[in-house]
């Protein structure tokens, strides 16, 4: 059995759901409801994960783009300090 399984709890499935990681508090949900299907209380935790889940805003793409253009800038940046080190040690 996975070790990660092992400690699949009703407490851990809170924990990452108070925390907003709603993937992890679904898939230890869906574990445990399928061991004790009985039980509505984890049913309700599962659909309540799964909702929140799926209400989460998604990143567009068009919103990476101000991030990768820095990410660039920076990379150019750095290029050129580098160059100027090289330089520097030259002289």
């Amino acid at each position: 059995m996975n070790q990660e399984v092992d400690i699949y709890t009703e407490t851990m499935a809170k924990v990452y759901a108070d925390q907003g990681h709603w993937a992890r508090a679904v898939e230890i949900y869906q574990h445990l409801a399928q061991r004790e299907p009985q039980r509505q209380d984890l049913i309700d935790g599962l659909v309540h994960a799964r909702q929140k889940m799926e209400d989460q805003p998604t990143t567009r793409p068009e919103e990476l783009v101000p991030l990768f253009r820095e990410w660039i800038e920076l990379l150019l940046q750095q290029e050129k300090l580098e160059k100027l080190k090289k330089l520097r040690r030259k002289l």
